[in-house]
């Protein structure tokens, strides 16, 4: 058995999504016999009930983030629990962080969404992206096992489960999903749900799924009532694969719940909420599996609204972009891959993999 360590955080400003591909990849560790120990500087109560109920093993890490106190109680922290190795996944370590935490001998997996070229000091290198391969990982990390593209997109296990499912026509997908991530950093889910409300077609129920460490997550639960008949709204919904795959169409940040939405056939609209979410975002619009706005840039919630609407009335258009989706090299096992490529000896000895 190995033990792994997820050094990842979590806050209302960077949102929930690092932990959360991590968990992803915990849970087909675990299923392989592994141990995940989850390490953080910085979390939110909604994240640590997840990862208790979870059944899996917190430590908090002294911060800031990325500076020398950080690197140096993770160290400690693999040192004491004997790690084999770590996922790292996050935007605030720097080089000499990264470059102290290989300096440890310990095997590194470094998520990746940018690319920019800086060094990654990692063993296995993962990004999701369609167009990962171009990016050049081969200065960024020399010598690593790179698991890129769709096929590594980790997804958790309900929704691994939902992927493997026949999905239904478009025609038979009623639900309209609003979904911004863990914490919804731009706050955009409660007026968007206001504004769909007001012109909803009967044809649509509106779902709103909102992450308990929104910190308007109570207020935009309210919303339902007010909103009346045909809106609901979900707070840490613990069913999200059924809620996709009744989804017709999904509004969505442009971050990880990209690959599940893809895995499930969702039409989507995706919005750009933060800067390393344009990059993949632009790439997957070229698939013909969703279009692509972005919202860094002011108040966009009529522009979202009106193009979310204008697609709804497609339902060939939909129809369509559901097929592309199905098309893609997307089986929703990556975390599963990802989880093995981590635990197989010699895994720097390995050939590149590029899915």
């Amino acid at each position: 058995m190995a033990i792994i360590l997820a050094r990842a955080d979590a806050s209302p400003e960077i949102g929930t999504g690092h932990v959360m591909r991590c968990l992803a990849v915990a849970e087909a560790l675990r299923d392989d016999g592994h141990e995940v120990l989850f390490a953080s500087a910085e979390s939110t109560p909604a994240i640590d009930r997840r990862l208790t109920a979870e059944g899996f093993r917190r430590i908090a890490i002294a911060g800031p983030v990325g500076e020398a106190a950080d690197l140096a109680a993770t160290r400690s922290a693999m040192r004491l629990e004997h790690c084999s190795a770590v996922m790292l996944d996050g935007y605030r370590f720097g080089e000499a962080y990264r470059a102290g935490l290989q300096a440890a001998r310990i095997r590194v997996m470094a998520w990746d969404d940018l690319g920019d070229g800086g060094a990654l000091h990692a063993d296995l290198v993962v990004n999701a992206a369609p167009q990962a391969h171009r990016l050049p990982y081969d200065r960024m990390a020399p010598g690593a096992v790179l698991l890129l593209g769709p096929g590594y997109a980790p997804l958790r296990r309900e929704l691994r489960l939902a992927a493997r499912e026949a999905h239904n026509a478009i025609a038979d997908r009623p639900v309209l999903l609003l979904t911004f991530g863990g914490s919804d950093p731009l706050g955009l889910t409660g007026p968007l749900l206001t504004a769909l409300a007001a012109r909803r077609p009967d044809d649509c129920r509106l779902v709103a799924v909102v992450g308990g460490s929104n910190p308007r997550a109570a207020e935009v639960a309210a919303l339902a009532d007010r909103l009346g008949p045909g809106v609901a709204v979900h707070v840490d919904c613990p069913r999200m694969g059924a809620v996709m795959a009744e989804s017709g169409l999904a509004v969505s940040a442009g971050g990880g719940t990209m690959g599940e939405l893809a895995a499930l056939a969702v039409p989507t609209l995706l919005v750009v909420t933060a800067d390393n979410q344009a990059l993949a975002s632009q790439d997957a619009a070229t698939l013909g599996w969703c279009d692509a706005l972005d919202a860094r840039g002011g108040d966009m919630v009529a522009t979202i609204a009106d193009a979310a609407l204008t697609l709804w009335a497609d339902r060939a258009r939909r129809q369509r972009m559901a097929t592309a989706a199905g098309a893609l090299p997307l089986d929703g096992e990556g975390a599963i891959r990802i989880a093995r490529a981590l635990t197989a000896p010699r895994a720097r000895a390995q050939p590149r993999v590029r899915a």
